[in-house]
């Protein structure tokens, strides 16, 4: 019976691994729309012979595109942490229930 416990914690990992990965996806909604601003702004900034390295709103738009990149790869290690944790559970509750139907064989 304790595989009912575990594959009950598998499943909250595994609600909370989907709750991460569509925050990742919220995140890289917001790097695209950022990297196709700066890619807009660069290009009127040029048709106007403006200096895009000394931009305010440029650079602002590079730090935002740096952090969301960071935080891309910070949930990205937390889903790969999840899955490892999640594959684990797998493992324990298949073994639980392979030991748990051979102990009822054997105990016929």
């Amino acid at each position: 019976m304790s595989f009912l416990a575990v594959d009950g914690q598998k499943n909250l990992l595994i609600l909370q691994r989907n709750q991460v990965q569509f925050e990742q996806t919220l995140i890289m909604n917001q790097a695209n729309w950022v990297s196709k601003e700066m890619g807009y702004y660069a290009n009127e900034i040029d048709a106007a012979g403006g200096d895009l390295d000394n931009d305010p709103y440029y650079i602002e738009l590079q730090q935002t595109e740096e952090y969301l990149e960071s935080q891309q790869d910070t949930l990205e290690s937390q889903i790969t942490l999840l899955d490892s944790e999640i594959n684990s559970l797998k493992s324990m509750v298949n073994n639980n229930i392979k030991n748990s139907c051979g102990l009822n064989l054997i105990g016929g």
